[in-house]
């Protein structure tokens, strides 16, 4: 910590309490504790109940969560193997170049998430490629949305990765490829499975433009809650979004320990 002195300690933890508390430890735990409840009618819910985690954990709930894990995980996949390779050309570009590349990967994230679902819809809903109404158009949208912060996390490494390391390999007489594969990648390896992270659980989350493409059957979790708090359902929608924060953060701590190992290696 930057601050030395145990008074302005203090100060500097009393202001984060300030800030984090009521911004995002109470939302947390309104949500963890409306799971539990069946009526809220006065400053404290009553009612409590396991039930609402019982149907959020079967039937259309759990398909709903597999859905989401599916989708999350091949757009992570896909956004990193692009981003990277993005992002590794961006890097032997010039000046301008690399702008050019900036503010197209950019693009996604500098308007609404709704005009990419829109965009996603109406690109492909006639021939030659016809994706409306499948599964495929929900995975290309979020693909498209988390993109850009694969390809940003992959420019950054980059440009903290010193050369002395590829350029030493290529000095020994390695090929293009073989400095890629077994010296920079190697390299990066703890900022892409950080950017793998940061795409999955933002896949996850992803609302609107899901709204706006997904089928019948293919129906993410966060559909399924905006749906149970529409209904007036509250209480359920809550136990659903405490399911989706669990298995998301499962997911990311698998991935965070694959980066220490990263890392440590």
């Amino acid at each position: 910590m930057l601050v030395h002195t145990r008074k302005g300690r203090w100060a500097v933890w009393a202001v984060f309490a300030v800030v984090f508390v009521p911004l995002f430890a109470l939302p947390l735990l309104v949500i963890a504790t409306a799971s539990l409840s069946t009526n809220w009618s006065g400053a404290l819910p009553s009612g409590p109940t396991g039930a609402h985690y019982a149907s959020a954990t079967r039937g259309e709930s759990l398909a709903a969560l597999s859905v989401s894990l599916q989708t999350a995980l091949l757009a992570s996949v896909l956004a990193l193997a692009v981003g990277t390779w993005a992002a590794l050309s961006a890097a032997s570009l010039g000046r301008r170049g690399r702008r050019v590349l900036d503010a197209l990967f950019m693009l996604p994230v500098a308007v609404p998430s709704v005009v990419v679902g829109l965009a996603v819809l109406v690109a492909y809903s006639r021939p030659p490629v016809l994706l409306n109404g499948t599964r495929w158009i929900v995975m290309l949208a979020h693909t498209v949305l988390v993109t850009a912060f694969a390809y940003q996390s992959v420019s950054a490494a980059l440009t903290r990765l010193d050369p002395a390391y590829a350029q030493a390999a290529a000095s020994l007489g390695a090929r293009p490829w073989y400095v890629l594969w077994r010296v920079r990648l190697p390299l990066l390896l703890p900022s892409l499975t950080a950017a793998a992270g940061l795409c999955f659980a933002l896949s996850m989350g992803e609302l609107s433009a899901t709204m706006m493409l997904y089928p019948p059957d293919w129906m993410p979790l966060p559909v399924q809650i905006f749906a149970a708090t529409d209904r007036g359902s509250p209480f359920t929608g809550s136990a659903l979004a405490v399911v989706l924060m669990a298995a998301t953060s499962l997911v990311l701590f698998a991935v965070s320990r694959i980066r220490t190992k990263a890392t440590y290696r």
